[in-house]
């Protein structure tokens, strides 16, 4: 079954920097995914999000599965083209009465990508509306250049260094609800963030990040993983995919990333231009 965006999908996204909802998974996968995710919590004695950062599909080979999920796929295929390399991908998950949030920022702030042409999916885990704080954007935001972002290193902030634009016009902001098993898409350069959850339940998803092949690292060399087409140009070496779940060896690499994504000394992409 193709499932590609229609023309009138395509020109929204242009316009407006996202688009939502789409289906990927039924509810009951979606639910099944959930339960993987409190299993590895029982596991380790730690919130999944903790570690599950920047390259989270290197703990499970059920991740690197979802990243190729056609639907998602087909829908990526039709903004960004044939050939297509998985960036990372970052769990999400606030508890019920979960006073910790998403600042508003620009994905394009810190991936050191160039061109910007990243397509972030947001696979919702459980139901994400607005009473349980889900992902928020500010349209057309993409279409300017990158912002300046204030590093708060908030404790509450489930950024990795707090990254906050200021003076958002809050008015304009569109809240993308989903139904578990849809996801969103946004652009890396969408304004983007998300409140804290008021509700008694979990909210959790999975943000994977798609770029095509011909974009390169403005940080040196890095990896990525094939999803589709092929890669031609060669700017990334690939990711060590998981042979199985939580593979010490991925796992180490995720590590290394995460650990790299968040140095203080990487600037943001609005200093590194200037």
């Amino acid at each position: 079954m193709d499932h590609s965006l229609t023309d009138d999908q395509i020109a929204f996204f242009r316009r407006e920097g996202y688009l939502a909802p789409l289906r990927a998974i039924s509810a009951e996968a979606a639910s099944g995914y959930c339960r993987r995710i409190e299993e590895y919590e029982r596991q380790t004695g730690q919130e999944a999000q903790k570690r599950l950062k920047i390259k989270a599909h290197l703990a499970y080979p059920w991740m690197v599965e979802l990243a190729r999920n056609p639907a998602i796929v087909d829908a990526v295929r039709s903004l960004i083209g044939d050939d297509i390399l998985l960036f990372g991908s970052s769990l999400f998950a606030k508890n019920g009465r979960d006073v910790r949030y998403v600042s508003w920022h620009q994905d394009s702030a810190y991936y050191g990508l160039t061109p910007h042409e990243e397509v972030t999916v947001w696979v919702a885990f459980t139901p994400s509306n607005r009473s349980n704080g889900c992902l928020r954007v500010i349209p057309r935001t993409h279409l300017g250049p990158d912002m300046e972002h204030d590093e708060t290193y908030d404790a509450n902030n489930l950024l990795a260094r707090g990254q906050t634009i200021r003076g958002i016009d809050e008015s304009q902001a569109v809240g993308l609800e989903l139904q578990p098993g849809e996801f969103s898409m946004h652009h890396e350069r969408t304004v983007h963030g998300s409140l804290p959850n008021p509700s008694p339940g979990r909210r959790i998803g999975l943000a994977f990040f798609y770029m095509p092949a011909h974009v390169r690292s403005t940080l040196g060399r890095r990896a990525a993983l094939p999803i589709a087409g092929s890669d031609s140009y060669g700017h990334w070496d690939r990711d060590p995919e998981p042979r199985f779940d939580l593979d010490p060896e991925s796992l180490a690499f995720l590590d290394r990333v995460w650990n790299q994504y968040r140095d203080e000394s990487v600037l943001q992409a609005s200093r590194a231009a200037s």
